[in-house]
């Protein structure tokens, strides 16, 4: 495995007036939908902007350059997936097997006017697109799962941008131990002392 340096400097999201505008729209309907199915647990809600919204937003400046698609894996009541495609014009899939949550996404993407999102109501094994530019997903799966998916999507070039929590160097070291290779950049959380933002390239496994 090929390492940078040991942590990035990550720049702060800066994102526009219509940005925010939509992210306000989303959180209104986010919690309209909580009310009938369970999208974040009750003891989020008052505090969505720091814990969902500006912890997805942090993906913002690691995104590659390009119009390279984006896959969310494991989208949920929409973050990061969501949030990012508020904030950027390439596409963006939203991967969500839970035919309600799924349906929020659809409504929530639709209201919104985010006619460059496509939400995906299957389960990830059984999601087929052409090769994506980036791969994300938040609080899904250990590594050990989610770097198949990721190799599977990804563009030679892609980059798969994961945040982890306190365990996420372990999870790399159970990675590498069953032959995953990869580069990886790590970025501190400005939204949780004890997480860390992998983006990793290049990744495969020894002998694929």
């Amino acid at each position: 495995m090929k390492q940078g340096a040991a942590f990035g400097a990550l720049s702060p999201a800066v994102v526009s007036r219509e940005t925010e505008d939509r992210l306000e729209r989303f959180l209104d309907l986010l919690l309209r939908w909580n009310a009938r199915i369970n999208l974040v647990s009750g003891k989020d809600t008052g505090a969505l902007r720091e814990r969902h919204v500006a912890d997805s937003l942090q993906l913002l400046p690691l995104l590659p350059e390009g119009d390279g698609a984006l896959v969310d894996l494991g989208s949920g009541g929409g973050f990061p997936g969501l949030v990012l495609a508020a904030a950027v014009s390439r596409p963006v899939h939203l991967v969500e097997a839970d035919r309600r949550k799924a349906a929020f996404l659809q409504a929530a993407a639709a209201e919104l006017g985010l006619s460059h999102v496509v939400v995906h109501p299957v389960r990830i094994e059984a999601l087929h697109l052409p090769p994506v530019g980036v791969v994300t997903a938040r609080a899904l799966a250990p590594l050990t799962v989610l770097l198949p998916w990721a190799a599977e999507l990804l563009a030679p070039e892609g980059v798969a941008i994961f945040p982890k929590g306190r365990s996420a160097e372990e999870e790399l070291d159970e990675a590498m131990a069953v032959g995953w290779t990869m580069t990886v950049e790590r970025f501190k959380s400005s939204t949780d002392p004890n997480a860390t933002l992998f983006r990793m390239s290049g990744i495969r496994r020894a002998g694929a």
